[in-house]
């Protein structure tokens, strides 16, 4: 083999090298921008607030304290809310088996901000008794009581639930739920369920079991 035919096959052998040497590196630099604009179009983890209803002109000034309440299960057939004195003698495991029927903890200022909504809402429904017309058994006709809620604001978008005299809304803060019939009107401030009943709202307590 000649002298020349030798260099000329270093000089090509060398080109290839580099020219190898460049793609490499042109390769790994694109994946690296490819993957910072991967990690960059992502955008963090969040939920959006709940819409809000039936909000007072004024905020309640919040309480001195705001320590969280516990969260508690609801008592079935109790309107009150209150836990019975049967909850005191429960079977092993019972808090573990009805997880899902808890309650969201309140602070003390969401509280005050849940009675003030629940004050206006109780305004709204007397309307609806004052007016008279309820049907069997005492209970007013779903779409007045529907109507006024929607007067301050509640709807759907607010998980609101209405059956047989029992009505329910998610202010954005708090759930209030209770009666309204001929004889009574109740409310009551919570928070949503851990799973609420299927096909309602957040504030609805769930009547299946696991």
């Amino acid at each position: 083999m000649s002298m020349s035919m030798s260099m000329s096959m270093s000089r090509l052998l060398r080109r290839s090298v580099i020219a190898a040497a460049l793609v490499a590196t042109t390769m790994t630099a694109c994946g690296t921008e490819q993957s910072g604009r991967s990690q960059s179009a992502t955008p963090p983890t969040s939920y959006p607030p709940r819409p809000k209803c039936a909000q007072p002109a004024e905020k309640p000034a919040d309480p001195a304290t705001a320590l969280p309440s516990s969260p508690r299960p609801s008592t079935e057939g109790d309107r009150s809310g209150e836990p019975s004195a049967e909850n005191a003698d429960r079977p092993p495991h019972y808090a573990e088996n009805h997880a899902y029927r808890m309650q969201g903890s309140l602070s003390e200022g969401k509280r005050a901000q849940g009675e003030a909504s629940a004050g206006l809402i109780r305004r709204e429904l007397e309307k609806v008794r004052e007016e008279g017309g309820s049907g069997a058994y005492g209970v007013f006709d779903e779409r007045r009581i529907a109507a006024a809620l929607k007067r301050l604001g509640c709807g759907k978008e607010h998980g609101v639930y209405i059956g047989n005299g029992f009505y329910s809304v998610h202010t954005g803060v708090v759930c209030v739920s209770g009666y309204v019939t001929k004889d009574e009107l109740t409310s009551e401030v919570h928070g949503a369920y851990a799973e609420p009943q299927p096909g309602t709202g957040p504030c609805v307590e769930n009547r299946g079991g696991h």
